[in-house]
């Protein structure tokens, strides 16, 4: 699949669920192995302080019920129904799965609660045969789930929309949105029940009827909004829809006639698809930094890894082994079920791949084989198991470093201290955290230790450096607000250790305290 084209006429894939709610309810008692219901289902929420339906089957509309009805008014109509409260957070998510499963057809998609997906398959429809192929192919897969649908295609997301929701749905040609949705009802533009009823008053009725007027006048009466609604829908204005996942930068997919499950297949279906994403990378000039391997369940689940590298990442063996490793990895097994009929390996994010330029002492050498151990420990064991500090800028020693996943490209915000001579460093590589508290002998008001004792044992210092005084970061919240006074002090046995004071003696109420902060090589 090629980046999606920005310049070319866009084609626009509306699918509407209007049963979603009552198809779920049935999708989960049929794998419960309960017998569907004979009387109507309807699904009610409270709105206020009336109970409406929010829900209603096929069979309960053929009997008049709809959305928005009160429940007491249906069950006056019709006595016998089987009633379910709503779950809005369950459909939701239902919505969320389908979205993903749509991705089969194109990565730019976005959900339009709580029963609609809106996909740009703009350069898809020959995959399949045609636009009408692809229809065809999504409706086939969505009834096999137990999903009723209708499915339009249009130039803009809000043509789709309108003869999805309004009309019997189908396909427009390019460029005849004005004509095809003429005839569509002015409820359409969903501007409100109460613009509708102004519009029937004012006897425009149909989408054909504002098209013939003048657009001042009817902005003038009943809002900007209609005019643009009505100028989106007639196939005047596009406005591209925002996806609900990053776009890839590059993408390779392999569909199956028969579902694959076994791992062997599996991991030589993965090996193909990384030979044909690298050879896109490599002809850009590109490495990729964030993979994702998407598996497309036959039953519509969609399992997603992520495998992150360090490096800017174009040769395909290794972005091979990095997949399976992640595979292994998983604390859930991957699990095909009836077996996975598409595969989708794409680059979520990239780099440009310079020239590696190796010196005689071999580092550059080197320094590509650690990142990639880390890559592969990334893999195995998660990026945020693998740990790189970098120097953060405070002064504060405690906020002086921060660790980041090794795999981060991460720039430090600060700079590392630099060493005194004979490479002695001005602050401890360990420190406590928190501090713990000693109990000190020093000379007063602003002499170092001559004694402290630590975890029950004492400590006699034969040498000390300091007072290094830091301030506390006053522009921070934090009840840290207090000076320190840190010493490099060294005992009889030649352990160095770090050590500050809080307070000063003979100054102020506050007691003085002393605490160990880390201890030097």
């Amino acid at each position: 699949m090629k980046p999606l084209d920005l310049h070319k006429p866009r084609r626009y894939l509306a699918l509407w669920l209007p049963l979603i709610t009552t198809d779920r309810l049935r999708r989960s008692a049929i794998r419960a192995g309960q017998k569907p219901a004979d009387h109507p289902l309807v699904v009610v929420a409270r709105k206020g302080n009336i109970l409406t339906l929010a829900g209603a089957d096929a069979n309960a509309r053929q009997k008049g019920l709809r959305p928005g009805l009160a429940f007491a008014d249906a069950r006056a109509r019709v006595p016998q129904l089987d009633v379910v409260e709503h779950d809005e957070k369950a459909d939701a998510d239902l919505l969320e799965r389908l979205a993903d499963w749509c991705d089969r057809y194109s990565p730019f998609v976005a959900t339009e609660p709580p029963d609609g997906i809106v996909c740009d398959i703009t350069g898809v429809p020959h995959l399949f045969g045609g636009e009408a192929e692809l229809v065809a192919d999504m409706k086939i897969r969505l009834q096999a789930q137990g999903f009723a649908t209708r499915i339009a295609i249009a130039g803009t997301p809000r043509a789709a929309r309108a003869l999805a929701r309004f009309g019997k749905g189908g396909i427009v040609p390019l460029g005849a949105e004005a004509q095809a949705l003429a005839r569509l009802p002015v409820e359409a533009l969903e501007c409100g029940e109460k613009t509708s009823l102004g519009l029937r008053r004012a006897g425009l009725t149909t989408l054909a009827h504002l098209a013939a007027r003048p657009r001042k006048p009817l902005a003038a009466r009943f809002g900007d909004e209609i005019t643009a609604v009505l100028a989106q829908i007639l196939g005047e204005i596009d406005r591209p829809i925002t996806p609900r996942r990053p776009l890839p930068v590059f993408t390779a997919e392999q569909r199956f006639a028969d579902p694959i499950g076994l791992m062997d297949d599996i991991v030589l279906a993965l090996a193909t698809l990384s030979e044909t994403l690298c050879e896109k990378l490599d002809r850009h000039g590109q490495g990729g930094r964030q993979f994702e391997a998407a598996f497309f369940r036959a039953d519509g689940q969609v399992v997603r890894i992520e495998v992150l590298s360090g490096q800017p990442l174009k040769t395909a063996a290794t972005l091979t082994r990095l997949v399976e490793m992640r595979l292994e990895a998983l604390v859930d097994p991957l699990d095909p079920g009836f077996g996975f009929d598409m595969i989708r390996l794409s680059a979520l994010a990239g780099d440009d791949v310079t020239a590696l330029q190796g010196g005689l002492d071999g580092k550059a050498i080197v320094d590509i084989e650690v990142r990639d151990l880390i890559d592969r420990l990334s893999a195995r064991f998660g990026a945020g198991s693998v740990q790189r500090f970098i120097a953060n800028d405070s002064h504060l020693p405690e906020r002086a470093a921060k660790s980041i996943p090794a795999i981060s490209d991460e720039n430090p915000s600060g700079a590392w201290r630099e060493a005194r001579p004979f490479g002695v460093p001005t602050r401890p590589l360990f420190l406590f955290y928190p501090a713990p508290a000693i109990e000190v002998i020093a000379e007063v008001p602003h002499g170092p230790p001559r004694r402290f004792l630590w975890r029950r044992a004492w400590f006699d210092v034969v040498s000390a450096e300091g007072p290094e005084r830091i301030a506390p970061e006053w522009w921070r919240k934090t009840s840290d607000t207090r000076e320190r006074d840190y010493f490099r002090i060294e005992d009889a046995a030649g352990r160095r250790f770090w050590v500050f004071r809080y307070g000063f003696y003979g100054r102020g109420t506050e007691p003085v305290r002393w605490y160990l902060h880390g201890v030097f090589p």
